[in-house]
């Protein structure tokens, strides 16, 4: 079974019904599942936020909160990832903690799968390079791209 870094964009399709849903869900039968240990704090944050906006109710965000703990998801530690994801976020003008998902990618010699239009925008100008060939949208990991 091959392994895949996912990020929070992903990991929050399993437990909130939005754009992707079933293809995030297919991620988790067809691949073995790790993230840097960041993934906990930024899921946190989104569901945070989508209480906050009324998209989601304290009571629905505390059980999204539970059911992404209990995850089959692989968590790694962050320690050691910080030089590359730094360099990487410097190269790509891109905010960091993006950038450790796709440092790990590198040092697991993986692929990291996102829903993240914006970094999958900014690798695609980077063609032929080690970052843009180690990152997948969430639309071509589940076309088996």
């Amino acid at each position: 079974m091959k392994t895949l870094v996912v990020d929070a964009s992903i990991a929050i399709k399993w437990v909130v019904e939005e754009e992707g849903t079933p293809q995030a869900l297919a991620l988790r039968k067809s691949a073995r599942l790790i993230a840097p240990d960041l993934l906990v704090a930024e899921c946190a944050n989104i569901l945070w936020k989508k209480a906050r906006r009324g998209e989601l109710s304290s009571e629905e965000a505390d059980l999204a909160a539970r059911l992404l703990e209990r995850s089959d998801i692989e968590l790694l530690p962050m320690r050691g990832l910080m030089p590359a994801a730094t360099r990487i976020a410097i190269a790509l003008s891109h905010p960091a903690y993006d950038c450790v998902y796709l440092a790990l990618a590198l040092a697991k010699q993986t692929r990291y799968v996102t829903a993240d239009d914006r970094l999958i925008r900014k690798l695609g100008l980077q063609r032929d390079t080690d970052l843009s060939a180690a990152v997948t949208s969430l639309a071509d990991a589940s076309a088996g791209k």
